[in-house]
């Protein structure tokens, strides 16, 4: 946008005039890519690794063929971003399960509600919310007077993710199949087993009361135990399997019991227990009894039996940041409020039907190995939470220096200490600044991040040695920050470069094998110890999701004025180094405070 330029008001008002994400020149991305991997490689690995990123980039060679295709790409109509088919097969193209492996989960701050009471409200803040959207009335989020992106709110209701033998598609509004907003007037409940149907708007598309959603929930919540076995558990396999179980449900007859799942603005997932602190209350936001779950909609709020509450996401659509100024929507006004505001009126008790599948026994079979399966893998993932009451962004900005760099440093001390070594980390950053952006993978080890780590461990590294290389680390993260944020990143570049070999290699010419996809740098730089994440509001506690990878910690950080919240999860077998790299947090963290103050 230029400057002085006004801004729209309304949702979606401001996207056709957001700046286009760059495209770095091969050259900018080949040089960045071997200084981000750089660090991690024996002088042995960056040699081998030279020589791959030479034999790629030659001129006429195929990174040459390869990044022109994507420029010619990149100019055709209607293409709003070079990664506009990059991010569809990012998510869509996996094929293992997305349950616990990529949805994320929100736990919000507590309340004093009961169950009923709690869920009724999200469902109403909801409902306000959708509302709103339909008309385009939420308010575009800028930053720093730049407005930021606001295209992913098209994915929050009625979306859903359709196994496919090959790659997933998305069932939702505002498509050529379905146009505008969603029409549907209905969200699916979920209790001990049971799938139920309720509408939540009237046939004028006016919300029921509070009270009738209350009433509408309890009455859910007297319903018989499930006569089969539910279908969730089969949204936690492998994409190609679900695919053909979902096959052989359509086969049975089953249209409309998935039309009513796939169309519900979202899902409600009612628990029968209290969770007896919040890391139970984590793990079940995270996987939890895949009976009382529907991984594939883009959202479940999951509400405990004491009212303790949380979100679980489908991420194919939905970034962190955009849930957040959902969730903050829904959580900073009173649910009485919302209500009113949406126009909600009274109708009488929603409407309340139980949607059956027709199983077969090979069907039930099916279910039960998908639930015993799941059980099983949620059972090999470790998790911890660390909470800091103490320390938050006020204490580091005293410190003067980057909130996000402090903890980002504290992570690489604390890993060092935990398993002897420093390992390639991830770090998401946000790029909603461009049209349909979403994020940017950001690589964390730097030379300056190993200085660091060396100096704060070596005994003839004297205090203001340590304060030097602790500094000097913090700038440099900033430095790599910004980059990713003005797009300028190598590895979402190469990784498309990759993927166009695989659709059209045939067609520009480049059939050989690329040693640069085998290459040390390559290999090592993505193979994530550390995959973190941060998440800022003051209306959640914990943030969370599975780890990448078999030696992967996965770090989902709150970090607030006041208090630094992060929830750990990793295999099972290196469980131990992942409670060891907790205890070496609080220490590294304790540790910098003082050498800074």
């Amino acid at each position: 946008m230029n400057a002085g330029e006004e801004l729209s008001s309304r949702t979606f008002g401001n996207e056709e005039r957001l700046p286009r994400v760059p495209l770095p020149t091969l050259d900018e991305t080949c040089e960045r890519f071997l200084e981000w991997c750089g660090p991690l490689l024996t002088a042995d690995e960056r040699a081998r690794t030279e020589s791959a990123l030479a034999s790629f980039a030659r001129p006429g060679g195929p990174g040459r063929r390869l990044h022109a295709a994507l420029e010619r790409y990149e100019a055709g109509e209607g293409v709003d971003s070079w990664l506009d088919t990059f991010w569809p097969y990012r998510y869509l193209g996996r094929r293992d399960r997305i349950a616990l492996n990529a949805n994320f989960f929100f736990l919000f701050k507590e309340s004093p509600e009961g169950q009923v009471e709690r869920a009724a409200g999200l469902v109403a803040g909801a409902l306000d919310y959708k509302l709103r959207l339909d008309r385009e009335e939420i308010p575009p989020v800028v930053q720093r007077g730049r407005p930021l992106s606001m295209a992913q709110n098209r994915y929050l209701f009625s979306t859903t993710r359709i196994p496919g033998a090959e790659q997933d598609t998305v069932r939702a509004p505002y498509t050529a199949e379905w146009p505008g907003p969603s029409d549907a007037r209905h969200i699916v409940v979920l209790f001990r087993g049971n799938m139920i149907r309720m509408d939540v708007l009237g046939p004028d598309g006016r919300p029921h009361t509070l009270g009738e959603l209350r009433a509408g929930l309890a009455a859910v919540m007297k319903a018989e135990a499930a006569p089969e076995p539910s279908a969730g558990h089969l949204t936690t396999k492998a994409r190609a399997e679900w695919a053909a179980s979902r096959e052989a449900l359509l086969a049975l007859g089953n249209t409309k019991a998935l039309d009513d799942v796939e169309t519900a603005l979202f899902c409600v997932c009612l628990e029968d227990f209290v969770p007896p602190n919040p890391l139970d209350a984590c793990d079940h936001l995270l996987h939890g009894d895949s009976a009382n779950r529907w991984f594939d909609k883009a959202v479940s709020f999951v509400v405990f039996g004491d009212g303790t509450a949380g979100i679980n996401v489908e991420h194919c659509g939905l970034d962190g940041t955009t849930i957040l100024s959902f969730v903050d929507a829904l959580l900073s006004e009173s649910p009485e409020e919302l209500s009113r505001r949406s126009g909600a009126r009274s109708q009488g008790l929603p409407v309340v039907e139980a949607i059956e599948f027709t199983l077969d026994d090979a069907l039930r079979r099916d279910i039960g190995d998908a639930a015993a399966a799941f059980a099983a893998y949620g059972a090999a993932t470790a998790t911890a939470t660390v909470s800091f009451d103490d320390f938050g962004t006020e204490s580091v900005k005293q410190l003067k220096m980057s909130p996000d760099a402090f903890v980002q440093m504290a992570y690489q001390l604390a890993h060092k200490r935990a398993k002897g070594r420093v390992g390639a980390t991830y770090e998401s950053i946000a790029t909603r600044q461009y049209r349909n952006g979403r994020t940017e993978a950001m690589r964390v080890v730097t030379p300056e991040a190993l200085r660091f780590v060396e100096a704060m461990d070596d005994p003839a590294a004297g205090a203001g040695a340590r304060r030097d290389a602790f500094r000097a680390a913090a700038d440099a993260h900033v430095r790599r920050a910004r980059e990713c944020q003005a797009g300028q990143a190598p590895e979402q570049h190469l990784w498309e470069l990759q993927l166009i070999q695989k659709r059209r290699g045939a067609e520009l010419g480049v059939t050989e094998p690329l040693p640069l996809f085998q290459s040390p740098g390559w290999l090592v730089m993505r193979d994530d110890y550390l995959s973190t994440s941060s998440a800022p509001s003051v209306n959640i506690r914990y943030f969370g999701f599975g780890s990448t990878s078999e030696q992967c910690i996965g770090v989902a950080y709150v970090l607030l004025p006041d208090r630094f919240n992060v929830y750990l999860s990793t295999p099972r077998p290196v469980a131990d180094a992942m409670l060891e790299f907790a205890d070496r947090l609080r220490e590294a963290v304790r540790e910098l405070r003082e050498l800074l103050a």
